[in-house]
């Protein structure tokens, strides 16, 4: 890993570089940040960082307004009709895929926005704290309606049927409702485009920061490059969304709402907080060996996630140019799945690794989202598969000895 991420230039060994002010608009937060002897020291007066915490109406404005264009464009712009799939009432619910547009929309009404002076390129990250925190504020506030209207629903569909354990922490946590609407949008389906998107907004106006202070790097256009396309490709392939287990089968607790609107955007983005205040230069070696990765990590992702929606559709749709091998008439064990299990979540680690891969290996901070997310996938690989095994019971085990490994042939 060393020789294929080092440093161009090792800094020198008495460094101190000090970064100026992170500007709140309504207040100033002294941020400094310096390295010594190899070692890089962050620090900020804990008063200040939890007044910068502190929601101010700005933030609340701009939460709010992201919001309502979401809504406004989500229902009126045209977009693909998608079918999800058949609840066990026999119903279907229907997503309008048009996030893809509402994206483009967005940048290009927030750059005319720019352009005419009508609003900061650095609005997001200048506000970044107070952001978080109102967020937060919002996705707590949230999951308490949807707790409270899930107990006191009486419809007896498989959208809205009320699943109460009675443990007060578990259905707040993990949700009440399978899909909850309000004013006709399905929130599960809103909340993740919301994640999505705000994410990408944050690293674009923390891009902006770097023009503002002359400090664009190789590093940080590489991550950026990154994260564009993963972004730009999710919304592309949108109605794939629809067939993944958070749509299908998780409630909308406080899980999925805070992981879509606070862990998605504001996590996922630390890299490029980080790049903001640490100059990373890499060779070219390892610039290449981190496209490589993310080229990778892509096609497995993509390509696995392609082929299981493609076999959802069409259960006799060609797989890499040959009929699909079936297990019990149900699960799929061509392709990618025919070699792992959840091959998608390899895929999934590998762009993960390549997000963080520009920040060097002078500090673990940058490797946060996929040191976590390797967790997450474990844990949640481990309850797909108690839940296949009580769905498709003799047919999983089937499947499991045909293709014994989980995410990573050979070794997991």
């Amino acid at each position: 890993m060393e020789a294929q991420i080092g440093m161009g230039g090792e800094m020198s060994r008495v460094a101190s570089l000090k970064f100026g002010l992170v500007r709140l608009r309504r207040r100033k937060v002294e941020f400094y940040c310096h390295s010594s002897e190899g070692e890089s020291v962050c620090g900020m007066d804990l008063n200040q960082l939890l007044y910068a915490l502190i929601p101010s109406w700005n933030s609340v404005a701009l939460l709010v307004s992201f919001f309502t264009y979401l809504a406004f464009a989500g229902s009126v712009l045209p977009g693909k009709l998608v079918p999800g799939v058949a609840l066990p009432d026999g119903t279907r619910l229907h997503y309008r895929c048009n996030g893809l547009l509402s994206l483009i929309l967005l940048v290009a009404l927030l750059g005319t926005g720019v352009w005419m002076e009508f609003v900061s390129p650095t609005v997001i990250s200048d506000r970044g704290l107070e952001l978080l925190s109102t967020t937060f504020i919002f996705s707590f506030l949230v999951t308490l309606v949807l707790y409270l209207a899930g107990c006191k629903s009486h419809d007896q569909s498989s959208s809205l049927k009320p699943h109460v354990t009675g443990n007060i922490i578990d259905d707040w946590w993990f949700g009440i409702q399978l899909n909850p609407h309000f004013m006709g949008i399905d929130l599960k389906f809103f909340f993740v485009r919301a994640g999505m998107m705000g994410w990408l907004l944050i690293n674009l106006s923390v891009l902006a920061k770097c023009f503002q202070d002359a400090d664009l790097s190789q590093s940080i256009i590489l991550y950026q490059l990154f994260c564009v396309l993963y972004i730009l490709d999710y919304f592309f392939y949108e109605e794939y969304m629809t067939s993944t287990w958070d749509i299908i089968a998780e409630r909308l607790g406080f899980m999925l709402v805070f992981g879509d609107l606070v862990w998605i955007p504001f996590t996922f983005s630390i890299q490029a907080w980080w790049l903001l205040s640490n100059k990373v230069e890499l060779t070219k070696a390892a610039a290449i060996a981190n496209c490589l990765v993310f080229i990778i990590g892509y096609l497995v992702f993509r390509g696995a996630n392609k082929q299981k929606h493609d076999f959802k559709k069409n259960p006799k749709v060609l797989i890499w140019g040959r009929p699909p091998k079936v297990i019990g008439g149900k699960l799929l064990a061509s392709g990618y799945w025919g070699i792992a299990r959840h091959s998608n979540y390899l895929g999934d680690l590998l762009v993960a690794l390549s997000f963080s891969l520009p920040c060097g290996i002078s500090s673990p901070v940058p490797y946060f989202y996929p040191i976590y997310l390797l967790i997450l996938l474990i844990w949640r690989e481990r309850r797909d598969e108690s839940r296949c095994a009580e769905k498709y019971r003799e047919v999983w085990a089937e499947y499991c000895k045909l293709v014994p490994w989980r995410i990573l042939p050979y070794i997991y």
